[in-house]
């Protein structure tokens, strides 16, 4: 690649051309913890003439309203959009319809995805396969672990020493012996 290139942070990239416009590609992670600031973010960099590149309709945003909103906020701005290779362009009809089109589908797509994720872990929830993540202490560690702060001789680091564990997880362990 000729040109700079910048990480600017994680699944954020831009590469500046020979040109004057820059590319800035933004690929996210699913997760149904995440919000869309960190994308809204990405996108504050963006200048006018630059492309903002994404392999996925459904790596922009979860929802047709949230692709809406994003791809009119890069119209107004003046920054082109593409698609993997193919430019979006909103001011021709068959365009803007094809791209209503697409985000319907991804939407739709990740719909099915989650329905299919928690039919999957109800079932194994039922059969008893999917039982959480495990204590790190096994039940007689965390028995010696409760007999050792209530001698009080000691603290709270010190029991996390002691068994190989970090200090919330030695809170977790004395708020269950405390627990009837």
């Amino acid at each position: 690649m000729n040109g700079t290139e910048t990480i600017a942070e994680a699944g954020s990239y831009s590469y500046t051309s020979p040109m004057t416009a820059t590319l800035i590609g933004y690929a996210r992670c699913s997760t149904d913890r995440q919000y869309l600031a960190a994308q809204r973010q990405a996108l504050a960099a963006l200048r006018q003439g630059d492309t903002l590149v994404v392999p996925k309709l459904d790596r922009l945003a979860r929802s047709v309203p949230d692709v809406r909103a994003i791809a009119d906020q890069l119209q107004e701005r003046g920054v082109k959009l593409a698609l993997g290779r193919a430019l979006y362009d909103p001011d021709d009809p068959m365009g803007k319809m094809f791209f209503n089109i697409l985000a319907t589908f991804a939407e739709f797509e990740a719909d099915l995805i989650r329905m299919r994720t928690r039919e999957g872990m109800a079932i194994a929830r039922a059969k008893g396969k999917l039982r959480g993540k495990q204590p790190k202490l096994s039940d007689r560690q965390q028995r010696e672990l409760c007999r050792m702060h209530a001698t009080g001789e000691y603290s709270i680091s010190d029991l996390a020493e002691i068994f190989s564990v970090s200090r919330p997880t030695v809170y977790r362990t004395l708020n269950r012996c405390h627990s009837p």
